[in-house]
């Protein structure tokens, strides 16, 4: 196995730094892409492993820096992150041939884009850090991180630990690198020198990855609005809300940002999440929050990820210690109202719906209002017996993730609450939010296919006599027109005994078999013409 000769390059702080790394990971990258299905899948247990071993440590790292978030859900994060993401992906083949037809002459090939660039968020540094080096890894490309300047430490101790692992498991050296310093400069020349940018973060910076010349999969905003119909079963959905907002402080894209409760159902709603710890702000003190929590019609990042007690400082009042949510009603779906915005932190809008349609009719104006299209919406129901409600819910939200019965948070992000929904730290939002990809971002989303096409002459056959086929490749075609076109309900197969002995006839009886034509098999030493015009009646 070929070494990578560049040279490691020392802190990048200024463009001609970034520059040299650049290379560096170009050239690993150059290196990595030899490499066979068995080597990769070795590297990338090793860095998984390395990643879930540091989950704590990280973790403390990342709340300590940027004064967001609660340790013990980063810890979660980080071994999602790491576990999670390994056990989906550690049997997928990412390399060389993965499908190939022989009678079509077609084969397609697994290879790696080349270089990745990712920027990482301030809400999830260390998980998101150590969710995109790994799939990189497992994909055989190379990454240079671009961390977000309030969380730089955490984030390159995140890379630095999974790039380690993956050198000491025979990955190259170089092949993962990050702005030691970031800037916006830095970030926008990472962008434009990349093969794809991986963008996790505001909508500022997503527009400006997808304006940079470069492909880009990108993530919109969340704005998650919870319906609660009156089928529902509140106890389990009001739980459920709480567990899913206040989980790391509510940091999460995917977490639910407003309730819509049906209005039979609205006053045991709301003693569900007072007896659960929530508080219900009172018309002052909800001025107030949406002052705190809108600064000219912008999100404050000072709440962003903190505790309801916090929060409530903040805007100029007190509530108890334990207070786990802070809950503002609504009515307006204007996007005045800051109680209908993303708010990223332990922070519910609720409002009350007529009916069932009234409910959809508000999450959708929430949506259209004030942001989140294409992210995430959720739906509490009895699945069981209110199924037309489902379609109905399924059919008018514009969002790509439709919770149902699932706190949203840690649902939207996959594989907890279902495990045919992909694990992900990058939520894609499809053209609704701005975005490229509408599903959750995984290794598929990192792989260029490369397709090997023989010559097959399509559809092409020799009539001598009628009906007998014999261009290369056209056999599966002209067996299924045996039976639906021509009607055909018996065949007579005409070979010799060495070719039916060695089983080059047995493709074509099996068809047959499949089909329910019944066959005979007749050996010819020489051709014979009155034969082959006997053959064309064959019923």
């Amino acid at each position: 196995m070929a070494k990578s000769e560049a040279k490691t390059v020392g802190i990048v702080d200024t463009e001609e730094a970034l520059s040299a790394k650049i290379a560096e990971v170009r050239a690993a990258q150059a290196i990595f892409a030899t490499y066979t299905q068995e080597q990769v899948d070795k590297i990338f247990k090793a860095a998984a492993i390395a990643a879930n071993k540091a989950r704590i440590p990280l973790a403390k790292m990342a709340v300590e820096e940027t004064g967001m978030g609660i340790v013990e859900d980063k810890v979660i994060k980080n071994n999602y992150a790491a576990e999670h993401i390994y056990n989906k992906y550690k049997n997928v083949q990412t390399c060389g041939v993965f499908e190939e037809n022989k009678a079509y002459g077609t084969m397609r090939i697994y290879e790696p884009i080349g270089l990745i660039a990712a920027v990482i968020p301030t809400t999830n540094p260390t998980s998101t850090a150590i969710f995109k080096t790994l799939i990189c890894l497992k994909t055989r490309n190379g990454i240079i991180i671009s961390p977000h300047p309030r969380a730089k430490k955490s984030t390159i101790a995140a890379a630095k630990i999974v790039y380690d692992a993956a050198v000491a498991a025979g990955a190259p050296k170089g092949i993962i690198g990050w702005i030691d310093v970031p800037s916006l400069e830095l970030t926008n020349m990472i962008m434009r020198e990349s093969d794809t940018i991986l963008a996790t973060g505001g909508p500022g910076m997503v527009k400006a990855a997808y304006s940079s010349g470069t492909p880009a999969l990108g993530v919109g905003a969340g704005n998650a609005s919870a319906i609660i119909d009156s089928s529902a079963d509140i106890v389990n959905a009001v739980n459920s809300i709480i567990h899913s907002k206040t989980f790391d402080n509510g940091m999460i894209c995917a977490t639910e940002q407003t309730v819509i409760a049906d209005k039979t159902v609205y006053n045991d709603v709301k003693k569900e999440f007072i007896k659960r710890g929530c508080y219900f702000l009172n018309d002052e003190e909800a001025d107030k929050i949406r002052k705190t929590m809108l600064i000219n019609g912008a999100l404050n990042a000072k709440i962003v990820g903190q505790r309801p007690v916090t929060i409530a400082k903040m805007a100029g009042f007190e509530v108890p210690e334990d207070t786990k949510v802070l809950i503002g009603e609504a009515t307006s779906t204007a996007p005045e109202e800051a109680f209908g915005h993303e708010k990223l932190t332990t922070i519910l809008g609720m409002y009350k719906s007529k009916n069932f349609d009234d409910a959809l009719d508000i999450a959708e104006a929430l949506l259209v209002n004030n942001g989140g299209l294409g992210h995430t919406s959720v739906l509490w129901v009895d699945n069981i017996n209110e199924r037309e409600k489902l379609n109905k819910f399924a059919a008018r939200m514009k969002t790509c993730r439709l919770i149902v019965n699932t706190p949203s948070s840690l649902g939207g992000i996959g594989d907890l609450y279902n495990f045919d929904f992909a694990p992900s730290l990058t939520l894609g939002c499809g053209s609704w939010g701005g975005n490229s990809v509408s599903e959750n971002v995984g290794v598929k989303h990192l792989l260029n296919i490369k397709t090997v096409v023989e010559r097959r002459e399509n559809m092409l056959w020799f009539r001598a006599p009628e009906k007998v086929y014999f261009k290369k490749g056209c056999l599966p075609v002209a067996l299924d027109e045996l039976k639906t076109v021509m009607g055909k309900k018996k065949a007579f197969i005409v070979t010799d005994q060495f070719l039916y002995k060695n089983g080059y006839t047995k493709a074509i009886t099996d068809k047959l078999d499949e089909m329910g034509i019944l066959h005979e098999t007749f050996f010819d030493v020489a051709p014979d013409p009155t034969l082959a015009c006997a053959l064309e009646g064959v019923a």
